[in-house]
């Protein structure tokens, strides 16, 4: 036994969810405290001392500007919200057709018998029946369904709450605006890793006064949690991408390349539905997303662990290792975002991105204490993991290597992304440089930027499930990648600021703010298009460690002993696999084209027929911009997400478990490639167009100003990225980890029914 009990285990884990909802709230409140409405005489006069000289020279009225940002706050969260409902009742209905999928699969595995009998792996017990099995995952899938959609819906409301409150902040300081908006990432970051937690914690405690003593069959039921996750995750990162790039792509078509009306002109008429689309793509869509890689690899760890010494010795705490690692992260994250909020001060514009850089190393130097404190206690000191068929010896400080090396890696893979898409740096720099003769040089030079990227990450990648396999087999590689999650919230904070600030510029520029402030929203949108492609390193480098761990725990419970390359089976589900990203991808990347394109017409009839409109003097109407971007979403994430849905169930049961291996590997190796190169690819782009806007080198400015020839092939560099690394890039993982946890959680139906094809031949 490890030195932790049963009764403290069972104590702490809830303490720190509540401690994690406790900090969100305390944020959100630190953030309420700016005033969005205009107050009295006497509060306006008081602001307007503590707001810098150079306005009050322009002669801005403030409370014009107030109530100004006010209003827009007020569309871009009504035209959020309308979005989340109207997709969230798909998706509803979506769940209950799953749900039943699930159950009538799983239940049939025998028969729908309500009769015990003896478990998969330790037949001398007797577990319950597979009838409750199908029963539980089902709820598992519902509650994993619920807390996803529940996590993008408030990451979304706290955006759009926190977005118009940043861009007043930045009349004051930009260390004011900067704090304002990494706060409410913070809010985001803790709601959802505390919330996951404790949904997971209480699922578990509840499962287990029916299960009792069979922890095979409890957390074999558990793992429909992180496909309800993931599937939700799935649906909303596609259709939040489709939705926010159909809108940005019309609105800089246009507005920068037509008219050559600055970003975010309110003249612009899809402007509104390009601010409402950072929230629901970015955000929303980013929250369920490492909500569900959260949920999978707490699932694959509790299942390899269930059926390997701890489940068979009932050692509770050891057990909860992987949930207990995560309490640990949600303490060490809050830690860390004091630095960025309290500690250290921003004075000026230079020092936003190495204080967002600093929130990770911190986290991670800290998290690494503390996994050292946790697998000490919490883990008996030598222990067995089942390893496909036989049983590993292992000791608590393998696992310590294990979940540290995972989480390096992640670090690796952050640093690796921001070098080569921050403008900081030499690679970017080349980008934009090779604008100077035209667009087709920026597109190449891009393209092999992308391909480049993918190096550094895919070895970091590579040694840690080396290393954590060969010291802890399946649950090594399980419990790396939730060390490279364990500190969610902070990468989530840094990651929920890029779309904050990148929606204050936005506002700032609506309520036509003066250009010095403009400034400041862009230096710290430009942090944080870098911080963005950062969340998706991670996102990505966790995707697929998860995927490995779902895969192995799958061929443990499918009763493969070993998946051979060279038998025919395989290998076609090889060839099949690592063809899917491209799939899925050309599917999306054609959605976001044709949505782009209804928007693109609806713009220029409306710049063509509303008069005054180019003046200034007539309003455009934005909400027939907001439902080309809703009707094109909701239409277009279907196709995508039924391919990733309907591949493990086709493969499973039309060609069995072996080929359905093949499949597995086959997307995952491909995929994790495709992903980093595309997410990067963009990432890189936008920040090379940033970088000749800006101005802030000699370099730079000979390449500009906005307007110059290299600037519009910028432009058109950018917005080819904007699909790549909002669209296809960040769903991709999803695509890898969905397809895998639907293949452990139908493995039991596939073991038994599934071959239908190479039985009939």
């Amino acid at each position: 036994m490890g030195l932790m009990s049963e009764a403290l285990t069972q104590i702490l884990i809830p303490l720190a969810a509540f401690i994690g909802i406790g900090f969100a709230l305390l944020q959100w409140f630190l953030v309420s405290k700016v005033r969005v409405s205009s107050g009295s005489k006497l509060e306006s006069e008081y602001n307007d001392k503590l707001i810098e000289e150079d306005e009050q020279e322009e002669g801005i009225d403030s409370d014009d500007v107030v109530a100004k940002c006010a209003d827009i706050q007020k569309a871009i969260s009504e035209g959020a919200t309308s979005f989340l409902f109207t997709e969230y009742k798909y998706l509803g209905i979506f769940m209950v057709v799953f749900g039943a999928i699930i159950f009538l699969f799983l239940g049939s595995v025998k028969s729908f018998s309500t009769e015990s009998e003896p478990c998969t792996f330790n037949k001398e017990k007797i577990c319950k029946p597979t009838l409750a099995n199908a029963f539980f995952t089902t709820i598992a899938f519902f509650l994993g369904g619920l807390t996803s959609a529940l996590s993008g819906f408030l990451g979304m409301k706290i955006a759009t709450y926190a977005n118009a409150r940043t861009t007043l902040e930045a009349r004051k300081s930009i260390g004011k605006a900067f704090i304002i908006a990494f706060r409410s990432g913070a809010v985001m970051g803790f709601l959802l890793a505390a919330n996951g937690l404790l949904v997971l914690y209480i699922s578990i405690n509840l499962f287990k006064l029916y299960y009792g003593d069979d922890w095979e069959g409890l957390y074999e039921s558990i793992t429909g949690y992180g496909l309800g996750g993931s599937s939700m995750a799935l649906f909303g990162r596609v259709g939040g991408g489709i939705y926010t790039k159909a809108a940005d792509v019309g609105a800089d078509l246009v507005g920068k390349v037509e008219r050559n009306i600055p970003e975010d002109d309110p003249r612009n008429p899809a402007v509104i539905a390009d601010n409402v689309g950072d929230n629901v793509g970015d955000i929303a869509g980013m929250g369920s997303d490492l909500f569900g890689s959260y949920a999978e690899s707490s699932c694959a760890a509790l299942f390899v662990a269930s059926i390997s010494s701890f489940g068979s010795s009932h050692d509770y705490s050891a057990m909860s290792y992987p949930l207990i690692i995560s309490s640990m992260g949600i303490v060490v994250c809050l830690i860390t975002t004091l630095f960025a909020t309290d500690i250290f001060e921003i004075k000026n514009v230079t020092e936003i991105e190495p204080s967002l850089k600093r929130q990770l190393l911190i986290s991670t130097v800290l998290m690494t204490v503390g996994i050292a404190f946790v697998s000490f206690f919490a883990l008996p000191s030598e222990f067995t993991i089942f390893d496909f068929g036989s049983e590993k010896v292992v000791k608590n400080w393998h696992l310590f290597f294990c979940v540290s090396i995972g989480l390096w890696a992640g670090l690796v893979i952050g640093y690796t992304t921001e070098y080569y898409t921050s403008s900081a740096y030499s690679h970017v720099q080349e980008v934009a440089d090779s604008c100077k003769t035209g667009a087709a040089t920026n597109v190449i030079f891009g393209l092999a930027l992308g391909y480049k990227s993918v190096i550094i990450p895919i070895f970091a990648i590579a040694a840690s499930i080396y290393v954590s396999f060969s010291l802890a087999a399946m649950y090594g590689i399980a419990v790396a990648a939730l060390g490279m999650l364990s500190t969610i919230a902070t990468g989530l904070a840094i990651d929920a600021y890029g779309p904050i600030s990148d929606n204050a510029g936005g506002i700032a520029e609506m309520a036509g703010m003066s250009h010095s402030i403009r400034e400041r929203t862009d230096a710290l949108d430009a942090a944080g298009n870098t911080t963005a492609a950062i969340g998706k390193g991670f996102a990505i480098g966790s995707a697929a460690l998860v995927s490995l761990a779902l895969f192995g725990a799958y061929v443990s419970r499918a009763g493969i002993k070993t998946v051979d390359v060279l038998s025919p089976k395989v290998f076609i589900g090889l060839l099949v696999g690592a063809m899917l990203p491209y799939w899925f991808s050309a599917m999306t990347m054609k959605s976001v084209g044709s949505a782009a394109l209804k928007m693109v017409e609806e713009v220029r009839r409306q710049f063509n027929s509303i008069p005054g409109l180019m003046e200034g003097t007539a309003k455009p109407d934005y909400a027939t911009c907001v439902k080309i971007s809703t009707d094109a979403s909701l239409k277009e994430m279907i196709p995508p997400g039924a391919l990733v849905m309907l591949t493990p169930l086709i493969a499973g049961t039309f060609f069995g478990v072996e080929t359905l291996a093949g499949v597995l590997a086959g997307s995952l190796v491909s995929g994790v490639q495709v992903a980093i190169s595309a997410s990067n690819t963009g990432g890189a782009w936008d920040n090379a167009k940033k970088y000749i806007e800006a101005g802030a080198t000699e370099h730079a400015r000979s390449l500009g100003p906005k307007g110059s020839d290299a600037h519009k092939a910028a432009v058109i560099g950018d917005t080819v990225g904007d699909p790549l690394k909002d669209t296809s890039g960040p769903s991709l993982n999803i695509l890898i980890k969905l397809m895998a946890v639907e293949s452990l959680v139908f493995a039991p139906f596939f073991a038994t029914h599934g071959g239908l094809l190479f039985k009939l031949l």
